[in-house]
């Protein structure tokens, strides 16, 4: 009598360890997982298996993904019908998702593929085998979860006793054995920082004079508007040990004091609108050394307060030594003659000769500029001006204006013209932007 003809079936050993701990070493899991699946399918050679020679190994990959490598692998020999029954050491080797081996044994049932689990004895093929498999399943990603959960529980009690439990350490400290330590030069920049920030009351004001000091970030760039908001609203910096919006206290050394961190924070409790207004106000005066009156004395800012309203103003040192009367103008409302001298340079901007006059002194010192390129600066420059800071402001204004010169008939505003030519070269290179 002939013996039956046993079709071969391809065997794929599919192995997974979540840690890289050991791997390096001659024998590992990995190999121990393998060699037990190898035996299991020698012993039923039998029955047609016979082992494929493709390796199917994730090392150091959890199997709460399915995005690794092997698997990845596997799944497209799979597809290419070139496996028929794929053999673990335990189901959760595969997926510890309920989910995700749901997808895969979809794959496994469209390519006529058996699942075998060297340890948990079941063939997916039949509806005993499905259920066995979706209860074991359930305990492998009850399992995750739970670990997970420890985790989370000890993160956070790591966190109320001020231990750091990894991450990128905030700018000014630096790891070591798992501790924050204090970086000295940088921790100098953050108290700088933050007692700046008291001093001007903005993040971009800040960034700016940041970048002008040479301040650069971990990676070698300067520090911007919202890293520096996020680092006057982290705790740590006081020595705290912040979690989940509370804070603990930290085993690491403060940077800053609590006095000032409550300067900082109640700063920051106006809103930008406010501070933008106070610093504004803070700001030097847009003419100042550059306003003179009909008898040659120059103009000097002040102010005065009338309930919450301020009142700028600019007086003659002529009315300030010899008392009011001594000249016909004795003094001018910020607002208006600021306004006006604005306007002003408006105008200029839009002239032609004005702007063929400042290309020329742009080919006079060597500047490579087209007429059409300086023409451009100037009217980028017209809408920009109102978005500008009043710092950056007054630095332009220093820039384009020699003199102002008022008397009674009006204003004469003298300009200079290498000013405008610089001014063009800086527009152009986007040297000049908004604040935010």
């Amino acid at each position: 009598m002939t013996k039956p003809v046993v079709r071969k079936l391809r065997c794929a050993v599919y192995t997974r360890k979540s840690s890289e701990e050991g791997l390096k070493q001659e024998f590992n899991s990995l190999h121990a997982q393998r060699e037990a699946c190898e035996a299991y399918i020698a012993s039923q050679r039998s029955e047609g298996w016979v082992l494929v020679r493709d390796q199917y190994d994730d090392g150091g990959i959890s199997g709460g993904t399915l995005e690794r490598p092997g698997l990845q692998q596997l799944m497209v020999d799979i597809e290419d019908g070139l496996v028929d029954v794929v053999v673990v050491y335990k189901i959760d080797r595969l997926s510890r998702s309920l989910a995700d081996f749901a997808k895969l044994v979809e794959v496994f049932d469209r390519n006529d593929v058996t699942f075998v689990s060297v340890t948990q004895s079941f063939n997916t093929t039949t509806s005993m085998g499905r259920l066995t498999l979706n209860i074991l399943l359930s305990f492998a990603q009850f399992e995750r979860e739970v670990t997970a959960e420890r985790i989370r529980d000890k993160i956070a009690a790591s966190r109320r006793k001020g231990i750091w439990m990894g991450g990128v350490p905030p700018f000014g400290y630096r790891v070591e054995n798992r501790k924050l330590l204090i970086d000295d030069e940088r921790a100098d920049h953050a108290r700088w920082l933050f007692s700046r920030f008291i001093e001007v009351g903005s993040g971009t004001v800040l960034a700016k004079e940041a970048a002008e000091q040479g301040i650069l970030n971990r990676s070698g760039r300067p520090i911007d508007k919202k890293a520096i908001y996020r680092m006057l609203n982290n705790r740590t910096y006081l020595g705290e040990a912040p979690f989940k919006g509370e804070s603990y206290p930290g085993e690491h050394e403060a940077i800053i004091d609590q006095k000032t961190w409550n300067q900082v924070h109640s700063i920051l409790q106006e809103s930008p609108r406010k501070r933008a207004a106070r610093t504004r106000a803070d700001t030097p005066a847009l003419l100042k050394g550059l306003l003179f009156g009909p008898d040659g004395a120059a103009f000097s800012p002040t102010h005065t307060r009338k309930g919450r309203k301020l009142y700028r103003y600019y007086v003659s040192q002529t009315v300030l030594k010899h008392g009011a009367g001594a000249c016909p103008i004795g003094r001018v409302p910020a607002g208006e003659i600021e306004a006006a001298v604005i306007d002003h340079l408006r105008v200029v901007f839009r002239q032609p000769e004005i702007v063929a006059g400042t290309w020329k002194a742009t080919q006079d010192h060597g500047d490579q500029i087209s007429e059409a390129d300086a023409l451009e600066a100037l009217r980028q420059l017209d809408p920009l001006w109102d978005e500008l800071f009043p710092a950056e402001q007054t630095r332009i204004m220093a820039l384009l204006v020699e003199r102002v010169d008022i008397g009674t008939e009006g204003l004469n505003v003298r300009l200079r013209v290498d000013g405008l030519s610089g001014l063009a070269l800086e527009v152009l290179a986007g040297g000049i932007e908004a604040a935010a």
